[in-house]
Formats: C-alpha cells, sequence, structure tokens
C-alpha cells in the first residue's frame, strides 16, 4: 500500500514538471515573435507578459501607460511589440501610422479584439466591444442619437439635473464643509444617464446609495482575481468562451437587464414614448419585428447597448469634472477667467443654460480639454488587424489578429507635443496652439470611426456640472485631501486612492 501511493506521488510529481516545463516552454516560444520580425520589444516576464504583475500592482492603469510608452519610445519611434500573456501586441508611437490605423486604413483594423461572450455574458456585446459588420450596423443605427437635433431635445434633462446640483451645494453647504466631490458628481452623471438611457428617475441625492449608483460601481471596481480572469479571457479568447467566462459581474447583470427588460414592458403596455436612448433601441427592435427581421436586435443586445451607455456616461464625466475642478481648486486665476466666462455667456442667454450658451463656453472647453489630456478616461485604445497590412515605407506586416495598442495617456505626457505634461495649462487648447499640434496627439474620445459616439453628449454634462458649481462658487482644496495624488491601482478609469475633498466659498 504505502510503496503503491509512493509510486502515484513520484507519477503525480513528474506530471506536474512535465506539465509546467511544457507551459514555460510555450510561454518562451511565444515570446519570440517580435524577435524573429525584427521588431524591437518590450522584455515579457511570464506569466504576464508586459502587463504589470496583477497581484501586486503598484502602478494604475493610466501611469502604466505612461511607464510603457516610455520606454517603447526608447526602443523605437515608430511602433514596439509588447505582449499580454502570450499575446503579441503592437504599441502604435508614430503619429501618422496612428492615424492609418484609426482612420485612413480602417478597413484593415475595424475592430478593437476585446473579449465578448455573448452567450453567457449578453451585457459584454455592446457597440464598444463588439466588431464586424454586427458593429457597423449598430454603429449606423445608433448615431443619429447624438446629433444637435437630439442633444438639444436632452438638454432639458440636463439642465433639470444641473439645478438639483446647485440646489444641492445652495441648501446642504457651508465654507468649512469638505465635500466629497467625486461621490456628489457620480449622484449627478447617475441622474442623468438614468434619465437619458433608461428614462428612470435615480434620485441620487434623495438616495446616495440608490441601485443604480451601487451597481454601477460595483460593475467598475475589479479585485485581483477578476484582473487575473479578464487578462486571461482575452489572452485565451477561445477557451474562454468554452468555459462560459464572462466579464460583466452577474448581480450587476442581473440587475441591468431587469430594469431594461421593465421598462421596455412598462412603455409598451402604456404607449409611452420619451425622447431617451432606450427609446430608439425600442423604435429600431420594433421596425426590425415589423419588417420579419426580429433577430436583428435581441433584448439582450439593445440591454447591452444601454449598459455601455449607462457606464461611458456617469463614470467616465464624473471622473472629468472631479479633476477639473481639483485643478481649478489649485489654480485660482484659471478659475476665475472660466467664471468670467460663464457669467458673461449666461447674461447674454437670459441667464439660462441652453444648448447654444453652452457652445459658446470655449474657455471652459479648453480647461475640459486639458483635464481630459492630464486624467483621460480611457489611458488606452486597441485596434485589431482584421486583415494583413503592410506598414507603408516599412518591412513590417501586421498579420490578422494581431491587437494594435494606442496608449493615449503616453501620447498625452509626451513633451514632444506638450511642454511640461505636468502643469495644468488649458491655454494649449486655444485654437491658435491646437493647430501647431498634431491634431492626433489628443485623443480622449479615440478618433476615426470608432471614435466615441456620445463625445458631443459627455462634453455636454460635463459643461453643464462645472458651470453649475462654477457661477456660484469659489472651489477650493480642503486640507483633507491628501497630497501628491496618489492613484487606484484597482481602476481602468482614472481614479485616486481615497477621496479628494473640496470646499464652497459662495461667491
Amino acid at each position: 500500500m504505502g510503496i503503491t501511493s509512493g509510486s502515484l506521488m513520484v507519477d503525480l510529481i513528474g506530471v506536474f514538471v512535465a506539465l509546467v516545463a511544457v507551459i514555460y516552454a510555450y510561454f518562451k516560444w511565444s515570446y519570440q515573435y517580435w524577435n524573429n520580425r525584427n521588431v524591437p520589444y518590450l522584455e515579457p516576464t511570464i506569466p504576464f507578459g508586459s502587463l504589470e504583475n496583477a497581484f501586486n500592482k503598484k502602478f494604475s492603469e493610466s501611469e502604466w501607460t505612461v511607464k510603457i510608452y516610455t520606454e517603447a519610445k526608447s526602443k523605437s519611434s515608430k511602433y514596439c511589440g509588447m505582449y499580454i500573456m502570450t499575446t503579441p501586441n503592437l504599441l502604435i508611437l508614430d503619429m501618422e501610422l496612428l492615424k492609418k490605423v484609426l482612420t485612413k486604413d480602417f478597413t484593415h483594423f475595424t475592430d478593437r479584439g476585446i473579449y465578448v461572450n455573448e452567450k453567457d455574458d449578453p451585457l459584454s456585446a455592446h457597440l464598444f466591444t463588439i466588431g464586424g459588420t454586427k458593429w457597423k450596423t449598430l454603429r449606423t443605427k445608433l448615431s443619429p442619437t447624438f446629433t444637435s437635433g437630439k442633444l438639444k431635445a436632452m438638454i432639458q434633462t440636463l439642465m433639470d439635473a444641473g439645478v438639483i446640483l446647485e440646489n444641492h451645494f445652495l441648501e446642504n453647504v457651508n465654507t468649512k464643509d469638505a465635500i466629497d466631490i467625486k461621490d456628489v458628481l457620480a449622484r449627478f452623471t447617475t441622474d442623468i444617464i438614468g434619465s437619458c438611457a433608461f428614462g428612470i428617475e435615480c434620485n441620487s441625492f434623495k438616495e446616495p446609495d440608490s441601485p443604480f449608483r451601487r451597481y454601477g460601481k460595483r460593475a467598475l471596481e475589479l479585485n485581483k482575481l477578476e484582473l487575473v480572469k479578464n487578462a486571461f479571457n482575452q489572452n485565451f479568447k477561445v477557451v474562454a468562451r468554452a468555459l462560459g467566462s464572462t466579464v460583466v459581474n452577474a448581480d450587476v447583470s442581473k440587475f441591468f437587464m431587469k430594469v431594461v427588460e421593465d421598462v421596455v414592458a412598462y412603455r409598451k403596455e402604456n404607449q409611452i414614448v420619451r425622447k431617451d436612448f432606450l427609446q430608439l433601441l425600442i423604435d429600431m427592435k420594433k421596425r426590425y419585428e415589423e419588417d420579419g427581421l426580429g433577430d436583428q436586435l435581441t433584448m439582450n443586445e439593445l440591454a447591452a447597448q444601454c449598459f455601455v451607455f449607462f457606464l461611458g456616461g456617469f463614470e467616465t464625466s464624473s471622473t472629468t469634472m472631479t479633476f477639473a475642478l481639483f485643478e481649478l481648486s489649485t489654480h485660482q486665476d484659471i478659475q476665475d477667467k472660466a467664471r468670467e466666462e460663464i457669467k458673461a455667456v449666461l447674461a447674454k442667454h437670459d441667464n439660462k443654460m441652453t444648448y447654444d450658451s453652452l457652445s459658446e463656453m470655449k474657455y471652459l472647453k479648453q480647461v475640459i480639454d486639458e483635464t481630459l489630456r492630464k486624467y483621460p478616461p480611457v489611458p488606452f485604445i486597441t485596434r485589431e488587424c482584421v486583415k494583413e497590412y503592410k506598414v507603408p515605407d516599412d518591412n513590417l506586416t501586421i498579420e490578422k489578429g494581431i491587437i494594435c495598442t494606442i496608449p493615449i495617456r503616453g501620447i498625452h505626457y509626451d513633451e514632444k507635443y506638450f511642454e511640461n505634461p505636468n502643469e495644468f495649462n488649458p491655454h494649449r487648447f486655444s485654437e491658435d496652439n491646437k493647430k501647431t499640434r498634431h491634431p492626433y496627439s489628443h485623443l480622449p474620445f479615440g478618433e476615426g470611426p470608432r471614435v466615441c459616439i456620445g463625445e458631443r453628449f459627455g462634453i455636454m454634462q460635463i459643461k453643464i456640472g462645472l458651470a453649475s458649481i462654477l457661477k456660484n462658487f469659489n472651489v477650493k482644496l480642503h486640507e483633507k485631501t491628501n497630497l501628491p495624488l496618489k492613484m487606484d491601482v484597482s481602476s481602468f478609469v482614472p481614479n485616486t486612492d481615497g477621496a479628494i475633498w473640496l470646499s464652497m466659498e459662495n461667491i
């Protein structure tokens, strides 16, 4: 018995050692990809490749993007190879090549190459992640939602939320209060997106822990195990789908699916029509069904589009406003200039925020653009090569399936394009100064046919939030804020480790 057990143990150890050896050999073989093509590359480490160790992260995604961009630029000025676990990735560094990938030769790079599991995780299959014909069709159908006419129709909802935000500060704040500004602004954007995307009044100021706030935060907060799982999903897509691996947390998925199903059923039963994002999708689904094409937009697909509109709208906008107010609290001269413009413009429009009055706030837009440069909501974007691409005037051919990474935050901090990049300077985005830079050096919303579809909506939302505050209050940094700001290493969207505390002084 003892001999048999000992023999089995030896066999198991042998199998384990052999398996480790095979895995190690596979990693080493995979890491020869760029070397074999004479492409400069970032030296990978097993098992995460060029990524930081997910179990011992020291940098946020934004900081890591700047780090690898700087290292890559020391090796090449055009492109640099890297690895996501074992998958070869091409970091694009040259502005003209970047322009070709995103726009000029877009037909070679139509997809993002992001893991999607539509069967087991329907909310993962939204406009941001899907590719091919399905993406093109859906993008074409959804684009009318964000025309000037549709945005003007939605602006009353945004203005109403702005009044609630303004009244919240007027009624509840005195000059000595320390305000967790991100929390307040997240309530503001949750109310807007909840109304514009789902037609639901979230009442986040009366109910700070409303389900939309709670599940919205949960969708974006990833623990270490989830970070590793996502890396596995991205690197081994076929295996991940076979295993039924998901991206969206099950509770989050259940909540948003039920919300959409309930609202759609309620509107149908009561013949309610609203001017919002969900209504456009409902109308689109109805037309498909009338034409006998009911499978062209399923309830799952409809819910997925609402989900990404909600996530993209509430988190990125509240984060951008938070960092803008932080910078303005430490640059009083810039804050005063922005406030003077807001008051001057509103005085010309009966002190009302309208689509036209917001468009006239040029300096406020410069403040927002500079905030988006320093704190881009998405630190990098990807494009998958869907058909072989010969890089012009170069020996490199990008093979089908290779993911190209655009290091947005790295470019935003490159002194070649932005002198003293750590300095907050809205003057960089005056019309004259913008003409001196490559137009693709500022990419907070991406570029080309896959540019963020909600860019103008997001800017409009941010302008209303900032103007509602600045016209009434002088914003100051509270002593509770820990400086220098430390970034949260677990968050993909830039966020601080700890709150940004501000105080409001009535003007």
